[in-house]
């Protein structure tokens, strides 16, 4: 008797937990730097102060509008006005432009994940991308891990709530790894942000919450949610500061999750490596968090680095782990190999060459911000951008500073060109630049007369033949530049190429991506654009930047859900797919016209052979 007391004393107890009554605020989509943004937040702010029923806020992402230090050291200042706890986590607009590649995010609020239990409910939040580079939105590969981590320690029947930035739909590539963890547990619903209005989901039978954007857009002031828990139900009602909280807008029934498993919900299709059965993967290595950038290869080994700042070297045979080097930032630097080195930048401000053989640091240099940008070799030279204004040319067996250029607007985060005497390299702050590559001097700069950075040449790879510099920007033009001058000579957003270019082998022709379906080919020349020939891809909608590359005939490339593609330089036909995940592909780097390494957002790095 005593103990059938005890186990009703018990389970009292937990569902009384489970059903106290409280509030929260949530707040989405604040965009620091944005016209009157620290205005309506700080309104916000002290709205929510004024409210001392309201136990913590939760701010889901978007937290500035191009993630600068200046924008998220000034969102801090203004969020720690907070009287009560917040929670927070970066949004697309907090990654994707990022100068630190979101490292500034974690140093100012110190992390960019939580989870925390509140009244018997579980909270967790976790970041989503992009990162540095346009794709769809992605959960991070170390989120997935640590939220596998989080939710092994979570007792099944224990509620859930989970927050993100993004809809947990396929406006995030890898939605389904969110969804399929949280149908497991007893999760309640999801709050989100990103579509900047008050918004009701239902994600595979887990209900969802969109909040509105904090920004006043063309009202006079600007608003939030607050949240409402109750013993059965959750209440969502807007509030604007210093007004009267309205009605509920929506409502959720509290109650323990049943997982349906009758209906079957979208997920990647791999059917198309049937088809292409010739073509195999040697081996595929599952990095524990995301690569966003192309690794480099010698005779025996794979390098890459990662976005938690680890340096990875695999056996190039095997696919088997023979080092690592820490760094202490998030690592979006392509690396380069020469003279038994491995040179790339860091997150967290540094330079690196390390020993090809073991991975032991033989020199680094130190700069004011976070070093994104891929660095080129020329002799015994290399040349590096980072993300404190400057360029850099540094001896390659000290590291020393050979000249800087310090004249840099915005952050650079791509790969240059050496072309003609010159270092060419674009940036977030709307330039393509041209330095002296003896002196690094400025030659010349180029814009396309369009003050919005987010059309900015930064994640461009310029490509060049016969005194002419070919880019395509996030602007969807094809542009032909004056490689001496600076001057344009020709822009084409006829084909609506973005990001996404390449030369051919014999240089006559200058290969696009296009965000519909289509590869074209424009020819060389310095009058006007001409198109050569196009060809139907197949791959439907595509935005990420994945360069075409050239080699023995065969022209690789890659798209924004995983799959490289491929097709012959002389005929224009494609030849043969291989899907390796549902992440971004970054540029490939190919051995030869049957082998290729690949990397992809979500941290899987293989090579693909071909018959």
């Amino acid at each position: 008797m005593k103990k059938i007391v005890l186990f009703l004393v018990v389970s009292l107890f937990s569902v009384g937990v489970h059903a106290q009554n409280f509030k929260y605020a949530f707040v989405s989509d604040t965009h620091i730097g944005s016209s009157n943004a620290d205005e309506d937040l700080r309104r916000t702010v002290a709205d929510i102060n004024n409210q001392p029923e309201l136990e913590f806020t939760i701010i889901t992402g978007d937290i500035t509008e191009m993630g600068t230090n200046e924008e998220l050291r000034l969102a801090k200042e203004i969020l720690s006005g907070l009287k009560k706890p917040y929670y927070i986590m970066p949004g697309n607009h907090d990654t994707g432009w990022s100068e630190s590649g979101g490292v500034t995010f974690i140093k100012e609020f110190g992390y960019d994940k939580f989870t925390f239990d509140y009244k018997g409910y579980r909270f967790i939040g976790c970041a989503s991308g992009p990162y540095v580079r346009m794709s769809d939105g992605h959960i991070p590969r170390d989120a997935t891990v640590w939220l596998d981590n989080i939710l092994k320690k979570t007792p099944k029947d224990m509620p859930i709530i989970f927050a993100n930035h993004y809809p947990i739909d396929n406006s995030l590539d890898n939605w389904y790894e969110v969804t399929d963890r949280l149908k497991t547990k007893n999760i309640q619903y999801i709050i989100c942000g990103h579509g900047h209005n008050n918004h009701q989901y239902n994600f595979e039978g887990v209900f969802g919450t969109m909040g509105r954007s904090n920004l006043r857009a063309k009202d006079s002031i600007g608003g939030y949610n607050v949240v409402n828990m109750t013993k059965d139900t959750v209440y969502f009602s807007l509030k604007k500061p210093a007004q009267e909280l309205l009605a509920p807008w929506r409502k959720i029934p509290l109650k323990t999750f049943v997982h349906q498993t009758l209906k079957a919900y979208d997920r990647p299709n791999y059917d198309i490596n049937k088809k292409y059965s010739d073509v195999k993967e040697l081996w595929t290595y599952h990095s524990n968090a995301n690569v966003v950038n192309t690794p480099a290869y010698s005779n025996s080994l794979v390098i890459f680095g990662n976005s938690v700042g680890l340096v990875e070297a695999l056996n190039k045979t095997t696919g088997k782990k023979v080092w690592t080097f820490n760094t202490k930032g998030a690592i979006y630097s392509s690396p380069v190999i020469k003279n038994q080195l491995v040179i790339l930048g860091s997150g967290d401000g540094n330079i690196y060459a390390l020993n090809i053989a073991n991975g032991k640091q033989v020199w680094k240099v130190e700069t004011p911000n976070s070093v994104l940008g891929s660095p080129v070799i020329d002799g015994d030279v290399i040349f590096i951008g980072g993300s404190d204004h400057s360029f850099r040319a540094l001896d390659i067996k000290t590291g020393k500073v050979m000249w800087k250029f310090d004249g840099v607007e915005g952050a650079i985060v791509g790969k240059p060109l050496i072309y003609q005497g010159k270092v060419i390299f674009g940036s977030w702050g709307r330039h393509l630049y041209a330095l002296d590559l003896k002196t690094g001097t400025l030659a010349w700069k180029w814009n396309n007369g369009n003050g919005n950075r987010m059309f900015s040449p930064a994640m461009v790879t310029p490509v060049a033949t016969k005194g002419v510099v070919y880019i395509a920007a996030p602007d969807r033009f094809l542009t032909a530049i004056n490689a001496k001058t600076g001057e344009t000579l020709w822009r084409t957003k006829e084909a609506m190429v973005r990001e996404s270019i390449g030369l051919s082998a014999d240089s006559t022709t200058i290969y696009g991506k296009t965000m519909q379906d289509e590869i074209v080919a424009y020819k060389t020349n310095t009058s006007v654009p001409e198109l050569a020939w196009k060809l139907n891809a197949g791959f439907g909608y595509e935005h990420i930047p994945s360069d075409l590359v050239e080699k023995d005939g065969v022209v690789f490339y890659g798209t924004k859900n995983g799959v490289v593609y491929t097709f012959d330089a002389k005929t224009h036909q494609n030849l043969w797919q291989h899907k390796i995940d549902n992440s971004m592909i970054n540029t490939v780097n190919v051995i030869d016209g049957k082998n290729v390494l690949v990397s992809t957002m979500d941290g899987k790095v293989t090579i693909l052979r071909s018959k």
